[in-house]
């Protein structure tokens, strides 16, 4: 990267979690840069995928192990990387893509640095989740990752429904097989108007961003078809207004335990109404009777 130099001096001693880009290589930061170019040891969820990286930048291996750390060995090099920690070490840990921890196995592997009292550190950088959540649209004040939803559609359906009246733009991970299968429960569940995005190879040469329905992206996605990787992302549920027999059948239940001022208090607060109008409700109801 032209203007890089590595950071003079030895990188501190602990667990640095360095992000990697999710397509463009040149959204590596400098920091990362440093860190990959001064820990003592590399760690890499794909150390093919680091190698590649570091060779496009200039950095140079000089010797130093580039440890193999992915969901299938784990359990096998805690304990080597957690060694070298304690012998005051500074181990970079890289993920294939994005950011560590995030739909990632080196949460593990920070959780259990942390819990042996080791630094842990992280150069932030690309994400998959932030970069579709910038691009959607969607409202961005509150957000909800879910990572991946179950493969089968009983087991999806189920965590959808627990999902749906999330104040919050939700956004999920799905691979290019299921994607169709899954807008298809997303419009049973969550409905065919409700907004979303379907975000795909994000950075990359194909990146493409598709705003509209749940249901009209269902019907683009049996036409076409999708490929590459997927974040979806859908809108917080519209609040429905409630309905007078709503308000009036609250009112009465308050009003068996309660004084019709705090029964209108109480009903008022719960639908986001004034208080007043609901206790002149509550009166004309206590009149009735």
């Amino acid at each position: 990267m032209a203007g890089w130099t590595p950071m003079p001096g030895r990188i501190a001693p602990g667990l640095h979690l360095v992000s990697t880009p999710i397509g463009a290589a040149r959204d590596i930061t400098l920091r990362a840069l440093d860190l990959l170019a001064g820990a003592d040891v590399l760690a890499a969820e794909d150390t093919r995928t680091l190698r590649h990286l570091m060779e496009i930048h200039g950095v140079a291996l000089n010797g130093r192990m580039i440890l193999p750390y992915h969901d299938h060995n784990g359990a096998e090099m805690r304990p080597k990387i957690m060694a070298l920690l304690a012998e005051g070490k500074s181990v970079a840990y890289a993920s294939e893509a994005g950011t560590p921890l995030v739909a990632d196995p080196g949460f593990q592997l920070a959780r259990e640095a942390i819990a042996l009292g080791q630094t842990v550190l992280a150069a932030p950088g690309a994400s998959a989740v932030l970069c579709a959540l910038t691009v959607s649209g969607l409202p961005s004040d509150r957000f909800l990752f879910a990572g991946f939803l179950p493969p089968k559609s009983a087991a999806r359906k189920t965590a959808l429904s627990d999902l749906a009246k999330v104040p919050a733009t939700l956004i999920f991970y799905e691979s290019p097989n299921r994607v169709a299968a899954t807008l298809a429960d997303m419009v049973e569940i969550l409905g065919p108007g409700r907004q979303a995005a379907l975000c795909r190879e994000l950075t990359k040469k194909f990146e493409e961003v598709r705003r509209a329905s749940l249901a009209d992206l269902a019907s683009l996605c049996r036409e076409t078809g999708f490929k590459g990787e997927i974040v979806l992302l859908i809108d917080r549920a519209t609040e429905v207004p409630a309905s007078s027999q709503d308000i009036e059948s609250a009112l009465r239940n308050a009003l068996l335990t309660l004084s019709s001022k705090d029964a209108a208090a109480a009903v008022a607060q719960a639908f986001g109404l004034p208080r007043r109008d609901v206790y002149q409700m509550a009166l004309s109801l206590g009149d009735a009777e």
